[in-house]
This record gives C-alpha cells, sequence and structure tokens, in this order.
C-alpha cells in the first residue's frame, strides 16, 4: 500500500459511524482500517496457502484437516486485534513509516485469535461461531459423512484442539517473519508471550468460574474479563504494535496504551456479555442465552445477584433450570443490564481520558477514538 492508504482514511470516520448503526465497528474499520483488513487478510490467505501445501505434502488425509484450520482463521472476523495493534505501531511512527515491514506481525494476531477461538468452543461446547458451526462441530460432520468408527464427537473435539495448536505454531512462524531489528523483535516476542500468558490464565479462570461459582463475585468475574479478553483483545495489541515501533516499556505513550487498553478490553468483555444474552443470534452468530443457561458467572449475572432483591434472588433460582427468556428478563429487573452499560460508558470515558494527554499521532488518536466507541457498541 503506497505510502500507507490506510493513514489516509481517518476523515471519513465522523460521517460513517453514524451511518452503520448495525455494525459501528465495522463502519470505523471501513473509516479507517480497510486497506489494513485486506492487507492482512491477504498476507494470511499467502501465508496459508504454502503451509496447507506443505501439509498436505505429508499425507493425503490432511488436506481436510488443513483446509479446515485455513477455514477457521479466514471465514469471517472483524480483524480487531490487528487493528489495534497497527494503531499502537502507527501511534508511535506516525503517518509516513511504510506497512509491509511489520505486517506478518500484525497478522500473526489473528492466527492467536483462532487459536483461542477455537480451544474456547471446545470448552464450552458451543454450536456456532460466527453464523456458522464450531470447528469440532464441522468435523464430527465430516466423521459422520465418512463413515468412520468411533466417537464422531470426541473425534471432532479432538482434531478442534489440533487444528487451535496448529495456529498457535502458525502464529509463531509469521510474526518471525517481521522485518524489524532482531533486538526488537525479541522485546515484541517478550510482549506477544505474556498476551499469551495472560489469555491462558484468563480463560482458565472462565473455565473455573463455572465449576465453582458459589466463590465467584463481581470483581472475580472483572478479572476474567481483565485477562482473558481486554489483554489480548485491546490492551496487549497495542502495547505488541508499539514494541514494532520501538517504543520502551516505560515510554508515557505504552502507559498511555496499557489505560486506554484495560478500560476499552473490559467495556469489550461486558458488551459481549450482553449481547451473550440480549444480543441478535442473527447479528452475533451465536444463540442467545449461552451463558445464562450455562451459569456462567459473567459480570451481568453477578451484578445480577448482588442487586437482586429477596423475592427477584428467588426467582432467579426457580427460573434457572426454565427458559432462558425468562431468566434474562428476571436479570434485566434486578437493574444489572443498566449497571453493566454504566460500567461500559465509564470506561470508555476512562480509555479516552487516556488518549488526552498521550504522546499519540494526530491519525490514531482519532482512529483511537472512534475504535473505542465502535467496539464497545457493536450489535456483533
Amino acid at each position: 500500500m503506497a505510502n500507507d492508504a490506510v493513514a489516509g482514511n481517518a476523515t471519513r470516520v465522523a460521517a460513517a459511524v453514524p451511518g452503520d448503526r448495525d455494525d459501528p465497528v465495522r463502519a470505523v474499520l471501513a473509516a479507517y482500517t480497510q486497506d489494513l483488513v485486506t492487507a492482512v487478510h491477504e498476507t494470511l490467505t499467502t501465508f496459508l496457502t504454502a503451509e496447507v501445501n506443505s501439509l498436505t505434502e505429508v499425507d493425503t488425509s490432511m488436506g481436510s484437516f488443513a483446509a479446515a484450520a485455513r477455514e477457521a482463521v479466514l471465514t469471517g472476523g472483524k480483524r480487531i486485534r490487528s487493528t489495534f495493534a497497527y494503531w499502537g505501531w502507527r501511534g508511535a511512527v506516525g503517518g509516513t513509516e511504510p506497512l509491509p515491514p511489520v505486517l506478518p506481525a500484525l497478522a500473526a494476531l489473528e492466527l492467536l485469535h483462532t487459536f483461542a477461538l477455537v480451544h474456547d468452543d471446545v470448552m464450552d461446547a458451543s454450536t456456532t461461531r460466527r453464523g456458522r458451526p464450531t470447528a469440532h462441530i464441522a468435523l464430527a460432520e465430516q466423521h459422520i459423512a465418512a463413515g468412520h468408527r468411533g466417537d464422531p464427537e470426541r473425534f471432532g473435539e479432538a482434531v478442534a484442539v489440533l487444528i487451535g495448536d496448529l495456529c498457535m505454531v502458525w502464529a509463531d512462524r509469521l510474526l518471525a517473519r517481521a522485518t524489524v531489528p532482531p533486538a526488537r523483535l525479541l522485546e515484541v516476542r517478550r510482549c506477544y508471550d505474556q498476551m499469551r500468558v495472560e489469555t491462558v490464565a484468563g480463560q482458565y479462570l472462565d473455565v473455573l468460574g463455572e465449576n465453582d461459582p458459589v466463590s465467584w463475585s463481581v470483581d472475580r468475574a472483572l478479572r476474567v474479563a481483565r485477562y482473558k479478553t481486554a489483554s489480548y483483545t485491546v490492551q496487549r495489541p497495542l502495547l505488541f504494535g508499539a514494541c514494532l515501533a520501538g517504543v520502551p516499556a516505560d515510554d508515557p505513550l505504552a502507559s498511555a496504551y496499557t489505560r486506554y487498553g484495560l478500560a476499552v478490553g473490559e467495556a469489550f468483555q461486558l458488551r459481549d456479555d450482553l449481547l451473550g444474552v440480549y444480543g441478535d443470534p442473527a447479528a452475533t452468530g451465536k444463540p442467545a442465552g449461552e451463558d445464562l443457561r450455562a451459569g456462567k458467572p459473567t459480570t451481568l449475572l453477578m451484578l445480577a445477584q448482588e442487586l437482586a432483591t429477596p423475592a427477584q434472588s428467588r426467582a432467579l433460582e426457580r427460573a434457572a433450570d426454565g427458559p432462558v427468556d425468562r431468566l434474562a428478563e428476571l436479570v434485566a429487573e434486578t437493574g444489572a443490564v443498566t449497571r453493566v452499560e454504566r460500567m461500559i460508558a465509564e470506561r470508555v470515558g476512562d480509555a479516552l481520558a487516556a488518549l488526552d494527554t498521550a504522546p499519540v499521532d494526530r491519525t490514531a488518536r482519532t482512529a483511537l477514538t472512534g475504535l473505542a466507541t465502535a467496539v464497545t457498541n457493536r450489535r456483533a
């Protein structure tokens, strides 16, 4: 992309966001980073074509496995993580630095994201993702269609775990292709590794919460959001981008990114909690109410239990095994939805305040302002 056309689209955001109320995230991406999203997709496609061909040479049966992994990466998704990493980088280097040297590193985050999604779907026994069957469900269906022996569900889950593992390895391999000085790439790798550790920690806490809900609280639910989502969705990608630009960890810009990223990342997960219960499945790509049905101790559910009157608490207990729509109504009646909306607004405000005095490129500041609002007010 000559002179990086990504940055040149900035002035269109003010008109774009209100004009696409159904999906403000895509509006912002179209205004700022459509060229980036295209470049990331092309980078992934080229990389995965070579990787799939290489695996197919191992054994002809690897073809469907490799293709399933490629499909999990390339089908759907807004490329939010690579977008935040891009603006973390662009905010430090300004508007003239060429993108190609760091593009493999940005695209690698989408492979990491696929690893997390595929494993998460197995752990949550989710059946749909982005409006399509999840990887383990699709693989189980392939097992049945092929007439193989054994348990198709077990096969699907086992192969999905392998797909997630493969995406993790692919992410490492693609990251290594970034053309930055070796010492800087080492710092980038440290940031990347910390992002992965925090993601696993958050995922474990998420699993633990489902199995030990009695000991959970609003604070603990927010801790899950901080590590499972905020870290690898916004905060660490921003810092990852800053590392690609050579920004030291103790730089004021890194501090601003940390504050902004934590606030927006938590708000992103809080919005996800609401969409998981009250969102339109046609927009979200997954059934509504899965978390409520499973009794997952999200911030929304923890707040409902905390705010409920004695009568509402009894009603919540009675409704736990009933229709999910009724349980969703009871949660809203406690005032939990209103409280979560307020928490989202407070975090967005804190994120924007962090940008006010940050030594960040002007276009990047405008883009990050738009993204903070878009990703926390989305419908999908």
